[in-house]
């Protein structure tokens, strides 16, 4: 008959738990390439300010009161800013100076697998490693905590 609308499949449910674990998996490993690619931008920048501060004070003489001048204009200039408060901004000199040459400073192991290789939650717990310098740790990643048995945890 004219005007009859074909009828709709009914959609099986192991069709739709399917296509559900396709699209919850293609979230997960975009919000992990997210991160990943956040954290490795966030350590360019650290190791940028780092390297700026670092060469001006050489260059321009200037000594250590420039940090905490530099925190507090950030602070009142960009208020919605955060991690840029001076204890921060001097671990992003230290950084530098531990690494100034950039191609010291590598992925993890785990963020240079092929992306099929490791599970997007695996990948995501590892965005958080430490970056560490002789005396500090880079602003924005977790300072490692030591086991009982003196293994970092």
């Amino acid at each position: 008959m004219a005007g009859r609308r074909p009828e709709k499949k009914a959609l099986v449910r192991s069709d739709f738990t399917a296509l559900l674990a396709d699209v919850k998996s293609r979230i997960q490993a975009a919000q992990t390439r997210a991160a990943l690619a956040v954290n490795a931008e966030l350590v360019r920048l650290y190791w940028d300010i780092g390297r700026i501060i670092d060469e001006r004070q050489k260059r321009e003489g200037w000594g250590a009161a420039v940090i905490p001048r530099l925190a507090r204009e950030l602070h009142n200039e960009l208020p919605e800013l955060k991690g840029f408060f001076e204890r921060n901004i001097k671990a992003m000199v230290a950084f530098y100076r531990e690494y100034s040459d950039p191609a010291a400073i590598v992925q993890q192991p785990v963020a240079q697998l092929p992306e099929k290789s490791i599970s997007p939650q695996a990948a995501a717990k590892s965005t958080v490693a430490p970056i560490p310098t002789k005396s500090h740790w880079a602003p924005g990643f977790a300072k490692p905590r030591r086991g009982d048995n003196g293994t970092f945890q």
